[in-house]
């Protein structure tokens, strides 16, 4: 046993000497290219971060041409917006909103050669005006989160943001009483085309209070296309619950609740007014899947 594991050591010895100079060559020359790789990797992603950053701080001063510039021109996110119809988004939305502020939470940042994705949990916060006569001026509360995906690919020395996708997004704008009051909306973040499913709404009635709501579907459109729906009593577990059927023309949607407060005093008043939004993305039918004939025995 002895002399058997001497001659294996022998034949090692013997192997590793004779192979020593270009195993030693080929193990420095993959050394340095791991550290090349791992520090061009770390750059990649510095420079991914430094994009996100950028995106926030052109948002916040509203530098129009500074965020256009961070896209490339082929943009198109997952709700097939191009560059062009996504950046009218924006400028409506600045308009609406004019001291609207967003705020990027980075998650999870991967790079593969030229292309790399970053994903995020994005909020956004503002004000809204609405005048009811010459006296009476309400002010409303915007709050947006969305988890993202961003996709980037190199262009020349540097990357650009070449597609997005969401996928959980909630808005609400809320008035008056409606503010101060614990609206829920909830439905599937995902879904096949044609298929049903059931958006619920949750208000925390106040007390002494009538609430009314409305649930509606959209599909995720430019222009918008809003559908109109009477507005109903909440059952009596301040619940309203609606069966949709997700559309065929494999485009994302939104499922929106608008939601009334009223009271009664010397006479029957709005005490306050919400919207709330919650995003359902569509899984696209599929035509070219051909299925085998069932009744044919397999060989």
């Amino acid at each position: 046993m002895k002399k058997v594991f001497i001659l294996f050591f022998m034949v090692f010895v013997a192997l590793a000497g004779t192979s020593t100079p270009a195993n030693s060559s080929d193990f420095l020359l993959q050394k340095k290219q791991t550290i090349q790789k791992t520090q061009e990797y770390k750059k990649n992603i510095k420079e991914i971060k430094a994009i996100i950053k950028k995106q926030d701080e052109f948002s916040n001063s509203y530098s129009y041409d500074g965020l256009y510039g961070l896209y490339s021109d082929d943009f198109i996110n997952s709700d097939g917006f191009n560059k062009e119809t996504y950046f009218k988004l924006i400028k409506d939305t600045w308009q609406s909103y004019p001291d609207i502020s967003y705020s990027t939470v980075i998650k999870n940042i991967n790079c593969s050669g030229n292309y790399a994705t970053a994903e995020v949990t994005e909020k956004a916060v503002a004000t809204s005006e609405e005048i009811l006569s010459e006296d009476d001026i309400v002010t409303g509360e915007l709050h947006s989160s969305a988890d993202t995906i961003y996709y980037f690919k190199k262009s020349g020395s540097g990357w650009l943001i070449s597609s997005e996708k969401i996928l959980r997004e909630t808005s609400s704008l809320t008035y008056g009483e409606a503010r101060y009051t614990n609206i829920e909306l909830s439905g599937p973040n995902q879904i096949n085309a044609g298929e049903q499913y059931s958006a619920l709404l949750t208000v925390d009635r106040p007390k002494n209070c009538v609430v009314v709501a409305s649930l509606n579907q959209e599909k995720i459109v430019y222009p918008a296309q809003n559908a109109q729906d009477s507005f109903r009593k909440l059952s009596d577990d301040n619940t309203l619950e609606r069966i949709f059927t997700s559309n065929k023309e494999n485009v994302n949607e939104y499922v929106v609740a608008s939601v009334a407060l009223t009271r009664a005093d010397a006479s029957i008043y709005l005490s306050g007014l919400g919207f709330v939004m919650t995003r359902v993305n569509i899984i696209p039918e599929n035509n070219s899947i051909k299925q085998e004939d069932e009744n044919v025995e397999s060989k």
